[in-house]
């Protein structure tokens, strides 16, 4: 039996695992922060879980950023790497990096049962893009294709970095704040768990308000517990990924659903099932009907992209 080794590595925290016969065994979680680069990560790592260095028969990132070339610099944490350095580093004949996303759309084809809620029921129409959506340190978008005669491609992109849209004039003062600030604003400005923070500042200075919660978390705490105003700083985070959303199933045609993923959303879960999400997604004007039985779906799975990076890298285990 093979035994390969997979890693979902955002800004945060990198996640690692054995792939063998299939399925992902040894499950850790290990902060970006504790180690200067990913080969000591994997090293402590594989001496956390016993496995010996020189029995793996490759490796699989999944990489927040583009990925291409030799050198990879990490979008939203202070690694960097390069492919050549790696393998000789660790010995590796094999090294596959992709997307962080691309892993997270091909995790969508290996949920569980109890591993989804829905949002939006509907009917995924046959043959169609789906959309892979979902804040965490940043916000990270993917199409997932299907293929003829079974299977799927997933399409990677740096969708978080697209220009935050406006649709209301409270959007258009905050984004105007945020403007001043940062100059271009993205997305992921507001729709990643750095970005409730900034959502709730900027709203804060907007309305002559003092700032006394200095976390996301701390944000949605107050938003669960009732607190008014962070309730509508959360209701407006959910309103922009709505719109986000929206524009995105536009642009694809993801006729075919779309699953909202990442570390934020699952935390309030019934608040954003209870939300203006689902208004805002499909707030288009005459394209509102568009979204139509379009199914929206909150996948709770704890590791889907470990799953992704597996189904990745299963090709070329099967060809080695």
């Amino acid at each position: 039996m093979k035994t390969a080794l997979v890693g979902d590595i955002g800004g945060t925290n990198a996640r690692f695992a054995l792939w063998r016969d299939q399925r992902v065994e040894q499950i850790r979680v290990l902060p970006t922060a504790d180690y200067a680069c990913p080969e000591l990560a994997i090293r402590a790592y594989l001496a956390a879980v016993g496995q010996p260095l020189e029995t793996l028969e490759a490796v699989c990132l999944a990489c927040a950023g583009p990925v291409g070339g030799d050198v990879f610099r990490f979008t939203n944490n202070h690694w960097q790497l390069s492919r050549a350095a790696f393998c000789a580093d660790l010995g590796l004949a094999q090294l596959l990096l992709i997307n962080d996303f691309t892993a997270m759309a091909l995790g969508m084809t290996r949920l569980h049962e109890g591993e989804r809620i829905t949002v939006c029921p509907g009917e995924p129409e046959p043959g169609r893009p789906r959309l892979v959506i979902g804040p965490g340190t940043g916000l990270g978008v993917a199409t997932l294709l299907p293929l003829q005669g079974g299977g799927w491609r997933a399409l990677p992109g740096e969708g978080g970095h697209i220009c935050l849209p406006v649709g209301s004039e409270r959007e258009a003062a905050i984004w105007a704040h945020l403007h001043r600030q940062l100059g271009h604003v993205n997305a992921e400005a507001v729709l990643s768990g750095p970005g409730l923070l900034a959502l709730y500042r900027a709203s804060c200075g907007l309305d002559g308000r003092a700032v006394t919660v200095d976390s996301p978390a701390a944000v949605t705490a107050a938003a669960l517990a009732g607190e008014p105003y962070a309730v509508e700083v959360l209701q407006q985070f959910c309103r922009w990924l709505g719109r986000v959303a929206g524009d995105n199933v536009l642009t694809l045609g993801a006729r075919g659903g779309v699953y909202i993923v990442g570390g934020v959303v699952p935390r309030f879960a019934e608040f954003f099932l209870a939300s203006d999400f689902q208004q805002s997604l499909r707030d288009k004007g005459r394209m509102s009907g568009y979204f139509d039985q379009l199914p929206v779906w909150l996948v709770t799975a704890p590791y889907p992209g470990l799953e992704g990076a597996g189904v990745a890298l299963q090709p070329l285990l099967e060809g080695a």
